[in-house]
């Protein structure tokens, strides 16, 4: 089978841009932009968390802030870190040191399923949707606080029913704002890949969360749900959400964020305005350095889709 089996068609050359126009966020920070700085608002805030894997330390963020109310990009080349912290701040692994708190309560040592429960939403960037249960029964696996999950309370349906039916239309509601309510009753496997992307992000949203951690939300998908997706995105942010999102697309990065976030060997190397950390001689770097090593004994012509981006996104600021 090809290794992009299930994925949607490749995106066209011309960059997609939102069709509505994104609220930018000022005053985000205090002081001058640089790594760990402090924010005026911050939801996330990360103390000296490391992970290491044997010789290799794949994390270690001395401090960082994700300000509140914002759309931020997490960027960095392949192997910085990124999807590792986004593992550890949601409870899917377990750090080697450090703390990190979440609205003001500490998330340390705590389950993914509490952490969830708390608001701090994640999607993934190989979707989890569960392919032999229907768009609708994973839909309703997002909603928080079920009655009929206990197990004696679902011999009495009357406790639970009215909750059930409140489940039921407020899934229908996102998956009609996402465009999926025609596949409501279909099996979640029959999806393609965007739909499956869409399927999570609207399974996100059962649980109105507060924070909302996207890995890599346009991975494998076709352009016109590559629109759809950006649209949705910055409907988070207009609802009152927090979006932190990890992505490789800048053209992407610069249209919706407020503020980007540069990972490069595990450590935060830049942060600021997506338009001036682009120019950052650490991210110039932490991108075009890497690319150079790699070059060692292959093709020189050969070069990857985010060093692509980076270059063409400096010769525009120029």
């Amino acid at each position: 089978m090809s290794a992009n089996a299930g994925l949607d068609p490749v995106a066209p050359l011309e960059p997609p841009v939102p069709t509505q126009k994104p609220i930018k966020t000022t005053g985000l920070h205090v002081g001058d932009a640089e790594p760990g700085c402090r924010k005026v608002d911050p939801i996330l805030v990360v103390d000296k968390v490391r992970r290491s894997f044997g010789g290799l330390t794949a994390v270690d963020v001395d401090h960082l802030e994700v300000p509140r109310g914002a759309i931020t990009a997490l960027i960095g080349p392949n192997g910085a870190g990124k999807t590792t912290l986004f593992n550890l701040l949601t409870g899917f692994d377990k750090p080697n040191d450090g703390k990190w708190m979440f609205d003001g309560r500490s998330l340390a040592g705590m389950p993914a399923y509490r952490v969830a429960r708390m608001g701090q939403i994640r999607t993934f960037q190989l979707t989890k949707a569960l392919g032999l249960l229907s768009v609708m029964d994973n839909m309703l696996l997002g909603a928080k606080g079920q009655t009929g999950e206990n197990m004696f309370r679902a011999l009495l349906p009357f406790l639970w029913r009215t909750q059930e039916e409140a489940n039921r239309a407020k899934a229908l509601d996102l998956l009609t704002r996402f465009k999926l309510d025609t596949k409501k009753d279909d099996y979640a496997a029959s999806l393609s890949g965007g739909q499956r992307k869409l399927l999570e992000m609207a399974r996100a949203l059962m649980s109105d969360p507060t924070l909302v951690m996207l890995d890599e939300p346009m991975a494998g998908v076709n352009p016109a749900l590559t629109q759809s997706l950006l649209d949705h995105i910055l409907n988070l942010k207009s609802q009152g959400m927090t979006v932190l999102f990890v992505e490789h697309d800048m053209h992407m990065v610069r249209h919706i964020a407020d503020w980007v976030i540069v990972m490069a060997e595990g450590k935060v190397v830049a942060e600021g305005d997506p338009h001036e950390v682009m120019k950052n001689p650490a991210v110039i770097d932490a991108y075009l350095g890497q690319h150079h090593d790699e070059d060692i004994g292959q093709d020189p012509g050969a070069e990857t889709e985010h060093v692509s981006a980076i270059k063409e996104l400096l010769d525009d600021e120029r």
